[in-house]
């Protein structure tokens, strides 16, 4: 059984629609220090990322108290937009998808979604992964048995921690929830 700790990103400076790979504000980066400070103790452990800028910024403080370096993963990255969707429409569109199932977003997210757990299915040691809201709520359905592309409000910076055994994925901990805005 392999343990994965699901961080989600500190708070960006930028929501989707107005930057495509925003860095990390002022409070984004307290909250990756904060993060470090709570995940230090666990490591050195294995250390991915997603390839975005926030995600990238908020394992390193991490990355630097471990002196381990990131391996950044273009499986555990954000959910991709539509084809054709202008950036000022990615929002809605994320708001909207995130109301409904992975089987209603069809084939591409269905293969991102499936892509994402296989990624985290082959990792054979303790791992912690920075990534993305949308991409933690897909390994939570994992854990649950649902297709729901939202099942948890996850916070900036909260880490789920999963087991992964056997092709089977089991929630040990959901991170912590609160109304952040999704931009």
């Amino acid at each position: 059984m392999v343990r994965l700790h699901l961080a989600r990103h500190g708070r960006a400076a930028a929501g989707g629609d107005d930057d495509a790979d925003p860095p990390l504000d002022d409070l984004g980066r307290a909250q990756a220090e904060q993060l470090a400070d709570r995940l230090a103790p666990l490591g050195p452990l294995a250390l991915i990322t997603s390839p975005l800028r926030r995600t990238r910024e908020t394992a390193e403080p991490l990355s630097q108290r471990w002196g381990v370096d990131a391996l950044v993963v273009d499986a555990v990255r954000e959910i991709p937009s539509p084809e054709g969707v202008p950036m000022d429409q990615r929002i809605a569109w994320l708001r909207e998808a995130m109301a409904g199932t992975w089987a209603t977003l069809g084939p591409r997210y269905v293969g991102y979604r499936d892509e994402l757990l296989t990624t985290l299915e082959e990792l054979r040691e303790p791992t912690v992964v920075m990534t993305h809201f949308v991409a933690i709520n897909a390994v939570i359905g994992a854990c649950l048995g649902d297709d729901a592309l939202l099942l948890r409000s996850l916070d900036n910076c909260s880490v789920t921690v999963v087991e992964v055994a056997g092709g089977r994925f089991h929630l040990v901990e959901s991170g912590a929830e609160a109304d952040t805005l999704i931009r």
